[in-house]
């Protein structure tokens, strides 16, 4: 009797330690913070305030928000390579400006850059040519040898 006690007492609390070690880890998540103003200028000071926190800064799509992205960020050393060692600035500059669709643009996860770079800069379209034109251009000093 004692020892079937025990046994029972033994399963609980066996039970207990793996359910209480099976327990969800804590989702990752990305805070959602104001877009800060950059210089239309610098395609690189606008890669790593708004494109490294995903796609990480040297652009392999390992930046420390990218394991909380339900769709993993582009590796986008890899954009000339799988466009036969062509860079694709067009469809590049598209998917910034939110032309084209791409899978994770557009949703919570990655914003429309086209949008915010008009707001941040005041409507003005030809400072917002001027950011995609930058900012494609320094995406392309990523690419892969």
């Amino acid at each position: 009797m004692l020892v079937r006690r025990i046994i029972q007492v033994l399963m609980v609390v066996a039970a207990f330690a793996v359910t209480s070690g099976a327990q969800e880890q804590p989702k990752k998540s990305i805070q959602h913070v104001p877009m800060k103003g950059t210089s239309a200028a610098s395609g690189k000071e606008m890669y790593i305030s708004y494109c490294a926190v995903c796609h990480g800064t040297d652009g392999k799509g390992n930046g420390p928000a990218a394991e909380a992205l339900k769709t993993p960020p582009s590796d986008l050393t890899m954009l000339s390579k799988n466009s036969d060692g062509k860079y694709p600035a067009l469809k590049v500059g598209s998917a910034i400006r939110g032309d084209a669709a791409v899978a994770a643009h557009g949703s919570k996860d990655m914003p429309v850059w086209g949008h915010l770079f008009r707001t941040i800069s005041g409507g003005h379209e030809s400072q917002v040519d001027q950011r995609v034109a930058n900012l494609i251009s320094y995406i392309k000093t990523l690419q892969a040898q």
